[in-house]
């Protein structure tokens, strides 16, 4: 497994990412919310997980929600504790620097915006599949891909093996991305849905070169010692 812990940040944010720490801050409340029982953990599940099937209307939508929100409230919903940590500690990381690139509003809409084409992109290739979709990761997939537009050359520190490495945004990023797609190709069926990330890593690249601000340039190397 690999762990991002810390990148070498070259802003100077003249804010707090409070929309990164909010999302955060979200995602571990529902968390703990969706934990607190299994019988709240199937309620919430039913009401607002994304279920394929119910949203291209194969099957009946139970839920308290119209089926096409679900794509909203699943993407602050968690399979466990694994789940959620490993999806918030890449928030973590990586979410500030594109807040500031983009800034508060621009991001919490660039972030939704991910989430939603994420998961569309599952649905459309599962179309009447019932198994619910839930997580961060496509969103959290388009912040990466974003990331790497952004800053491929910044170091980050990794967890890896059991010790920490600095290494290339794009090594990171770029071997992430490369996996998920060498695990569609394998049609992987190991309940995560790396279709999603792949949706999520295309969504954020295009978001990103549409939505970022005139001063905001690509492809931009800070080399570090």
């Amino acid at each position: 497994m690999v762990f991002p812990l810390y990148d070498e940040n070259p802003f100077k944010l003249e804010r707090p990412p409070f929309v990164t720490w909010g999302l955060i801050a979200a995602n571990i409340i529902i968390f703990l919310v969706e934990a607190g029982s299994d019988e709240a953990t199937q309620a919430i599940l039913a009401s607002f997980a994304a279920t394929p099937a119910a949203i291209t209307h194969d099957i009946h939508a139970t839920g308290t929600i119209p089926a096409e929100l679900t794509l909203v409230t699943s993407m602050f919903l968690h399979g466990g504790w694994a789940h959620l940590l490993g999806n918030m500690i890449y928030l973590w990381v990586f979410g500030d620097d594109i807040e500031e690139a983009l800034g508060p509003l621009r991001f919490i809409v660039f972030y939704i915006l991910c989430g939603i084409a994420s998961a569309l992109v599952f649905v459309a290739f599962n179309r009447h599949s019932t198994t619910p979709l839930i997580g961060a990761s496509g969103a959290i997939s388009g912040i990466l891909a974003a990331y790497l537009l952004l800053r491929p050359c910044a170091k980050v520190s990794v967890f890896v093996l059991r010790v920490v490495v600095r290494v290339r945004a794009y090594w990171v990023i770029g071997g992430w991305g490369l996996l998920q797609l060498f695990y569609v190709v394998q049609q992987a069926d190991d309940g995560v849905a790396y279709l999603a990330h792949v949706g999520g890593l295309a969504a954020g690249a295009i978001l990103f070169m549409l939505m970022r601000p005139s001063g905001v340039e690509l492809f931009e190397c800070v080399d570090s010692a």
